[in-house]
């Protein structure tokens, strides 16, 4: 008598139908630099006019065209809006995208506009799971993409596919 064959092994992860959104794979992958202003302060506490418009002029488009530079202080120096202004629209001159903020919360923002750009058909009416060891997620991304996936999924969780939280359900009518 033959031994029965056994049942074949099956991916239930794959036959539920989950669709995996990886917030890390949806961020840009921008070519980033940083613009401190306190470099320009004198005695860390005083930005002045004339020798901060000289450091801008001497800024270099070779240095900083295509690039997105998280222009900060990281001093808790209070710097006058002009200097912001000012360094912006000389980084813009030279072919950058500025953002205010340090490295971490410019990163976060263009992961805030990319998920405010997500094209939200190929969700439509899917069971998504937002993946939980996204490391470039924050609070404020996971809740970004909440609002704008739960008007569109039948359901989302958070986590592994293997493992989920369920966070939304689609009431039934």
């Amino acid at each position: 008598m033959e031994t029965p064959l056994p049942d074949p092994i099956r991916n239930r992860v794959d036959e539920s139908g989950l669709i995996a959104l990886d917030l890390d794979q949806l961020a840009p992958k921008a070519n980033l630099r940083s613009l401190d202003l306190s470099a320009y302060l004198e005695q860390g506490l005083i930005l002045r006019e004339k020798p901060f418009r000289a450091a801008m002029a001497d800024l270099n488009a070779a240095d900083w065209d295509g690039y997105t530079v998280a222009l900060h202080c990281a001093s808790d120096a209070i710097l006058p809006d002009w200097a912001w202004m000012l360094a912006t629209s000389k980084l813009t001159a030279l072919g950058a995208r500025v953002c205010i903020g340090d490295e971490n919360r410019t990163r976060e923002r263009l992961l805030l506009e990319a998920i405010e750009a997500l094209d939200l058909e190929p969700y439509r009416d899917g069971r998504l799971v937002i993946k939980g060891c996204a490391q470039g997620t924050t609070a404020e991304s996971l809740a970004r993409v909440i609002q704008r996936l739960q008007p569109v999924a039948l359901s989302i969780f958070y986590g592994e596919p293997c493992s989920t939280v369920p966070v939304y359900k689609r009431p039934k009518n």
